[in-house]
C-alpha cells in the first residue's frame, strides 16, 4: 500500500538528476578574458561541485547546449568536459552523458569548512564561543544521576529527551510564544533542524525565499535540496519589507527562510512592525516561514527580542517553524538545536528524523538541558565578552585599517565590513600566508560574484588575538603587490 501523502507538502512530482544548460550558465562566472577559455570554464565547474553548488552524480548538459548558453564554441565545451574527466571531476557512460564526480582524495567544502585550523593560523572563520573553564566539567558532575536513570533504558529518543523539550517549551512561553512540549522537535544543531524541514515540505524545483546575504550552510543545504532561491537584500540598514512582501505575493514561494535576530552577517536586526508585516504577507501566500533565532540570546546594546512568531496575533503562527540552537548561545560541540511548530508537524518531521539516526544521543541532551538550566547564570558574562572584544575589534580596525567601515551590530558575534574595493576574496586569499583563516564576503551570497568588497569579521576570539589578527590583515594589504584573483581553497565557515 502506498505511503499517505504528507498534508504539509504538495505531492510528489518526481525529479530526474540532470542540469540544464541555462542552470548551469547562471551559476558559472564570465569568462572576463580568461585563457584558454576551456581550462577556465572546467575549473569553474569544478569549483562549483567542490563548494556543493552542483551536486554529485548529476548529468551535465549536452556540449552543444551548454555551448548556445554559454555563446561559445562546441569545441570549448568538449575540451572543457575532457579536461574534467581527465581531473576526477566528471566521467561519463556510453549513450548517457557526462556526469559529475569527485577526484580520489577530494573533499567538498561542506565538509572541510568546519575542521579546525591544522596549525597556530588565527581562525576568523567560524563565529562561535567555547566554554569557560570547568563549565563542562561541572555539568558532566551534575548529570551523572540523573543519566544513571536512563543507563536500563534502550535511549532511543525520536523527538528529544522529554525533559529537554519540556524545558524549551518553557523557554518559548516565558519570552511570549505559548508553547507546549508537543510542539518542539530536538535536533542535532539548527542545522539538522533547517534539512529535516526542507526534506518535508519542498520538492526538488520549489522556491524558497532566501536573504541575500545569508547563512552559507543554510544556502548549501537549500542547493543539495535541489531548490530554488529567491533572494531579497538585506543592506546595512536590514531589510527592505516592502520587497519581502511582493515578492511572497509575485513568486509564491513554497518556504521563506529568515534570520531577523542578530542577521547572520551583517547583524541587523528586524523591528517589531516589519515582522508582523512579514507574517501577514507569508499567510496571504501560504508560504512556510522558517525563523532562524540561533542568535536571538545574543543581545549586547538592546533586550532580547520577541520571538518572531509572536508578532502574529492569534492564529498567526500557524506557518512559522521557529528554529534555534544552543551552538552560538553555549557551545557548537553539544550539537544540540530545536525547532518549535504546529504539533503534527512535529510528528511527521520526527518520522522523517527516523530514517536518518533515530534521535540524538541522551548524554548530550542532558547536558544541554544542565546549561539551559543555568542560562541565566552563564549568559551575562558570555555577553559581557561579547561586548569587550566587539570594541576591542572596531577599535583595532579603525586604527590599522581605517579606510575600512562597517556598522557596530546591536548584537550576535561579528562585523560586516565594507573593504571599499571588491579584493574580499584575494585578500582572505593572501592573508592565509599572514596566519589569519577568514572567508570573503562571496561565501554568503546567493549569487556569485557579489560581495566581494565585504568580509564577515567575527569577535569571538580573546581581545590580543583579535588586535594580532587585525595587523596581520593590515600587514598583508600594506605589502603593495597587486591582489590577484583568488585561488580555489576550502571554505570553513560557521
Amino acid at each position: 500500500m502506498a505511503a499517505e501523502p504528507s498534508p504539509f507538502r504538495p505531492a510528489d512530482r518526481g525529479a530526474g538528476r540532470a542540469l540544464g544548460s541555462r542552470q548551469l550558465a547562471a551559476l558559472l562566472p564570465g569568462p572576463a578574458g580568461a585563457r584558454p577559455a576551456y581550462r577556465h570554464l572546467a575549473q569553474a565547474i569544478s569549483a562549483l561541485i567542490l563548494d556543493g553548488r552542483i551536486a554529485l552524480r548529476m548529468r551535465l548538459p549536452a556540449e552543444r547546449e551548454l555551448a548556445a548558453a554559454l555563446r561559445v564554441s562546441r569545441p570549448t565545451v568538449t575540451a572543457a568536459y575532457d579536461l574534467l574527466r581527465e581531473s576526477g571531476y566528471a566521467h561519463s557512460r556510453r549513450g548517457s552523458g557526462t556526469w559529475t564526480a569527485l577526484p580520489e582524495g577530494a573533499a567538498p567544502s561542506g565538509v572541510t569548512r568546519a575542521l579546525p585550523p591544522l596549525d597556530t593560523t588565527i581562525d576568523l572563520a567560524r563565529a562561535a564561543l567555547g566554554l569557560p573553564d570547568g563549565v563542562l566539567a561541572g555539568a558532566l558532575a551534575r548529570i551523572a544521576p540523573r543519566l544513571a536513570e536512563h543507563e536500563h533504558t534502550p535511549g532511543y529518543h525520536p523527538y528529544g529527551l522529554p525533559e529537554l523539550r519540556a524545558a524549551v517549551a518553557e523557554r518559548f512561553t516565558r519570552r511570549g510564544l505559548a508553547t507546549v512540549p508537543e510542539q518542539i522537535l530536538v535536533t542535532a544543531g539548527a542545522q539538522h533542524a533547517l534539512t529535516l524541514v526542507l526534506g518535508l515540505l519542498a520538492e526538488p524545483g520549489d522556491r524558497v525565499l532566501v536573504e541575500h546575504p545569508s547563512y552559507p550552510n543554510a544556502l548549501e543545504a537549500i542547493r543539495r535540496a535541489r531548490l530554488r532561491p529567491v533572494a531579497v537584500p538585506v543592506a546595512d540598514d536590514g531589510w527592505d519589507v516592502g520587497i519581502i512582501e511582493s515578492t511572497l505575493h509575485q513568486v509564491v514561494p513554497q518556504l521563506a527562510y529568515l534570520i531577523p535576530d542578530f542577521h547572520n552577517p551583517t547583524g541587523s536586526l528586524m523591528p517589531p512592525g516589519q515582522r508582523a508585516r512579514v507574517l501577514r504577507a507569508a499567510q496571504r501566500s501560504g508560504t512556510w516561514l522558517v525563523v532562524d533565532e540561533t542568535m536571538a540570546d545574543l543581545a549586547l546594546d538592546v533586550p532580547a527580542p520577541a520571538h518572531f512568531a509572536s508578532h502574529g496575533g492569534p492564529g498567526g503562527a500557524g506557518q512559522v517553524i521557529t528554529i534555534g540552537s544552543m551552538s552560538k548561545s553555549c557551545w557548537g560541540g553539544l550539537r544540540i538545536g530545536w525547532l518549535r511548530a504546529p504539533a503534527q508537524l512535529v510528528t511527521e518531521l520526527a518520522g522523517q528524523r527516523i530514517a536518518n539516526d533515530l534521535g540524538g544521543s541522551v548524554v548530550d541532551q542532558l547536558l544541554a538541558l544542565d546549561l539551559l538550566d543555568r542560562t541565566a547564570e552563564l549568559l551575562p558574562p558570555r555577553l559581557d565578552r561579547l561586548r569587550e572584544r566587539r570594541t576591542v575589534l572596531a577599535a583595532a580596525l579603525s586604527e590599522h585599517l581605517p579606510r575600512w567601515t562597517w556598522q557596530l551590530p546591536p548584537g550576535g558575534l561579528s562585523l560586516w565590513v565594507d573593504l571599499g574595493e571588491p579584493v574580499a576574496a584575494a585578500l582572505a586569499e593572501r592573508v592565509m600566508a599572514y596566519g589569519v583563516r577568514i572567508e570573503g564576503g562571496g561565501c554568503f551570497a546567493t549569487t556569485p560574484g557579489v560581495f566581494e568588497q565585504r568580509l564577515r569579521i567575527p569577535y569571538t576570539t580573546p581581545p590580543d588575538v583579535l588586535r594580532e589578527a587585525v595587523q596581520r590583515m593590515a600587514a598583508a594589504l600594506a605589502e603593495g603587490l597587486p591582489l590577484g584573483p583568488a585561488g580555489r581553497r576550502p571554505h570553513w565557515v560557521a
